[in-house]
């Protein structure tokens, strides 16, 4: 939404810069994306000249050199290209100095040896309109013939060459903002400065009636119309074009522009028929029959429904209701009697005929948010008072208005002692009063509590107490609202343990360096492609698909979160990092759409070095035992151990075969790690590259409750190391599983150091190195109890084939 600054001023002067009171409207509760500038950078430079002679230049068949009172004394000579020059005409002038809409500071120029002091300017030149055919002429302008504009005076006081407009961000409770009187009333709320009503029509001349039907209320709560003749269809005032343009709008002629022009001073769509193309003369407002078609304003043939509503003449459709008119009822040059319709329509209807049809516009972006029924009989006067001045056109009917029952605004009673809970602050009831009756509500005063009515336009948004007490809070400034603690029960909250998991495995990862990323929760079928090393799609049965996606590239519930990391890695490796570190814990997804499955992981990447490097060691990349390591640091937040164990790749097409595992607690699979597979690392141009995800549920589910903690023995504990010679097949974590069960209490840790293959133990076999360290909670162990336990571990070695070394 944007809002023109000179326009706003015209219903409510906020007293303040675009800047200032972008702020305002920001902390109560209306987002302003941005401030930018339309037309003109400065007013400054800018004035009203008057063409005193006009002569051919000597050297350009298409020049002339005018000579241009601008208020100095003596003209000033500026040669023009536009054909339409002449002397006599009351023109817009950039003077030397003056800075254009891009930018561009002018300057005195010589054009074929003649001097030029300035610019005679069109419409485009100020960004008014289109229009680069001939010159603007203010004398000939509707809105400025007889009114006298003196040669020299600021252009601003004939026309707007440049100012700031704001771009909202308006919340979908809040379609009373989607025009600029509805802003208008905002910035009278918030600063209490004069708010301007709005303009009454002209009573009608006749008593011209037309025949409406709408056959459902649920769809349509209201249809006005209003008959206007002898119009004429021709350029709008260079005002109209003016504030359209600085509000997003193309001028098109001033039929359509007035609609335009109404919809974005009140929030209010409408449509205007060409009477005269209106077959049958009536109108009835239905659903479509299944792949019914017409043809839309844009040229292109629809095909509907039967949930589409239409607005049909006696012959078909003629528009879509709510969205864009049809082509066969158009205004064109041609026409002189209009039927100007202005109506409620569903917004869940038409949020959902748009979605359909892939068809989106101004109207149906306001109606899909849900406006008052009571707003077209307000804007009728609005259109009445515009076309009988701008078009010359007779207004010939009453407001025909065709409505079903129309609830009206519910009061909602404000207790001083609500507000004081929620807000935390004193505020009287007058003050309350103030507030809501600066925001149109009706309002009564009940000792320390208010009763109010909202007006029609807020009746959706306020239901209840809690609406009121945001309006005050908003408009009185949550800013100056002091921060105290809200009452609470006597019961202490406090984190559930997988909470509390969740935010040590953060801080765990963030502190070795890894970077949390958050990524689309969305992927598609292409990405899931990218991460295969054979770039074959994943089975369409295996993934939960959304039914109205975004995109292709949003079309699929994430099954896992590596195609996001990976797009976030080599994001950040295009851009100069020397190495990537990145987590994600957030949602995955499986499952069908009749049964679908959400957990939560936790996603590791590691590309390139593991760790910064320094002179002496430039650090190496990445392998499997660097993430393997903060997988085992992660795990140990929960208090287990995991096991390791070599992971099926036809389920991981994007892991090396050999070089990945799935981590397991027991029988607990908590999922995997690996290194990525050189193909999928090519296709986004990272170099070696770990990964893995990890389940958050699964893992918190092996908490211990409740934890226990055991002193650390004060005796010296007994080292020593043994070599087990096994087979090359077997895995270190099994050999160590039979060493930590056989060695009992008394072995409190149990490690590999060293590997070894070669001639000395034999082919397919291997010698693992494993240093033991044996204590007791309540005493020194004695040679003889530790040669017990290492017997025993010998013992249980030789079942699965381990022979000690001497």
């Amino acid at each position: 939404m944007r809002v023109p600054m000179n326009w706003l001023a015209e219903y409510c002067d906020p007293g303040m810069d675009a800047a200032a009171l972008a702020d305002r409207l920001a902390m109560t509760g209306t987002e302003v994306e941005r401030v930018v500038r339309h037309g003109a950078q400065t007013t400054e430079g800018f004035v009203i000249g008057k063409v005193l002679t006009r002569e051919q230049h000597p050297d350009a068949d298409r020049l002339s050199v005018c000579g241009v009172d601008v208020g100095e004394g003596e003209p000033v000579t500026i040669v023009c290209g536009a054909p339409n020059v002449d002397a006599g005409q009351t023109v817009a002038v950039a003077r030397p100095g003056a800075v254009m809409p891009d930018g561009t500071k002018l300057k005195k120029a010589k054009l074929r040896g003649v001097e030029s002091n300035g610019m005679i300017l069109a419409e485009d030149e100020l960004e008014i309109g289109g229009d680069h055919n001939g010159i603007m002429q203010l004398e000939t302008d509707p809105a400025l013939s007889g009114r006298e504009l003196a040669a020299g005076a600021p252009l601003i006081e004939a026309l707007v060459p440049g100012e700031d407009v704001l771009e909202l961000e308006i919340t979908p409770n809040r379609p009373d903002c989607l025009g600029v009187y509805g802003v208008a009333r905002e910035v009278h709320a918030i600063t209490g400065n004069p708010l301007a009503s709005l303009p009454t029509g002209p009573s009608p001349e006749g008593d011209e009636t037309f025949s409406i039907e709408v056959q459902d209320h649920t769809l349509c709560p209201r249809f006005t119309a209003r008959v206007y003749r002898d119009v004429k269809v021709g350029s709008s005032p260079l005002w109209l074009k003016q504030r359209l343009s600085a509000a997003g709008q193309r001028p098109i002629n001033n039929v359509v522009d007035i609609t335009n022009y109404l919809m974005l001073l009140t929030g209010q769509p409408m449509h205007a028929f060409d009477m005269d193309k209106i077959r049958g003369g009536r109108l009835v407002i239905r659903n479509a029959s299944e792949a019914e078609k017409m043809t839309t304003l844009d040229g292109v043939e629809r095909v509907c429904d039967e949930q589409t509503v239409l607005v049909c003449d006696g012959e078909g459709p003629s528009a879509i209701a709510g969205i864009m008119g049809g082509a066969i009822s158009e205004v064109s040059d041609e026409t002189t009697s209009v039927l100007l319709e202005i109506a409620t329509w569903n917004g869940p209807n038409i949020h959902r005929t748009s979605q359909k049809l892939a068809l989106r516009s101004e109207a149906s972006g306001r109606f899909e948010k849900g406006l008052s029924a009571e707003l077209p009989l307000e804007v009728q006067e609005l259109a009445a008072k515009l076309m009988t001045e701008l078009t010359g056109a007779r207004l010939t009917s009453a407001t025909i208005d065709v409505a079903g029952e129309i609830a009206a605004p519910r009061a909602v009673k404000l207790r001083a002692t609500k507000l004081r809970a929620l807000l935390g602050a004193e505020i009287s009831a007058q003050r309350c009063a103030e507030i809501l009756q600066r925001l149109a509500f009706d309002v009564a005063v009940e000792g320390d509590d208010v009763v109010a009515t909202p007006p029609h336009f807020r009746a959706a948004d306020i239901t209840r107490e809690a609406d009121l007490i945001e309006e005050i809070a908003r408009v009185e400034g949550v800013d100056s609202i002091p921060a105290t603690l809200p009452a609470a029960p006597a019961a202490i909250g406090r984190l559930s343990g997988s909470q509390r998991l969740k935010r040590r495995i953060e801080d765990l990862l963030a502190a070795n360096g890894y970077h949390e990323a958050i990524t689309w929760s969305f992927t598609g079928a292409q990405q899931l492609a990218a991460i295969s090393a054979d770039g074959a799609a994943a089975p369409e049965h295996e993934l939960l698909t959304i039914a109205n996606p975004l995109s292709e590239d949003h079309s699929v519930m994430r099954p896992l979160a590596l195609p996001g990391l990976l797009q976030a890695a080599k994001h950040n490796l295009a851009r100069g990092a020397d190495a990537v570190r990145l987590f994600e814990v957030g949602a995955v997804y499986s499952g069908t759409a009749d049964e679908p499955r959400e957990h939560t992981a936790i996603a590791l990447l590691l590309s390139g070095p593991a760790a910064a490097g320094t002179w002496r060691d430039q650090g190496a990349n990445g392998d499997f035992y660097a993430l393997k390591g903060v997988v085992d640091a992660v795990a140990a937040q929960a208090g287990v151990t995991p096991e390791y164990q070599p992971i099926d790749a036809t389920h991981h097409t994007y892991l090396i075969p050999g070089r990945a595992a799935e981590v397991l607690v027991g029988d607990v699979s908590l999922g995997w790690l690996g290194e990525l597979h050189p193909l999928v690392a090519k296709r986004f141009d990272l170099p070696d590259t770990v990964v893995g995800e990890l389940n958050l549920q699964a893992l918190s589910a092996l908490l211990p409750e409740p934890v226990t903690y055991e002193p650390i023995s004060t005796f010296p504990p007994a080292r020593e190391d043994i070599a087990v010679v096994v087979e090359a097949e077997r895995t270190a974590d099994e050999v160590l599983g039979v060493v930590r069960e056989a060695g009992g209490k008394l072995l409190s840790g149990a490690g590999v150091f060293d590997v070894y293959e070669g001639e000395q133990v034999g082919e397919g076999r291997k010698s693992l190195a494993i240093r033991l360290t044996y204590s007791a909670p309540d005493r020194t162990l004695t040679d003889d109890e530790v040669a017990a336990a290492r017997a025993k571990i010998t013992e249980r070695l030789e079942s699965i084939g381990g022979l000690l070394r001497g």
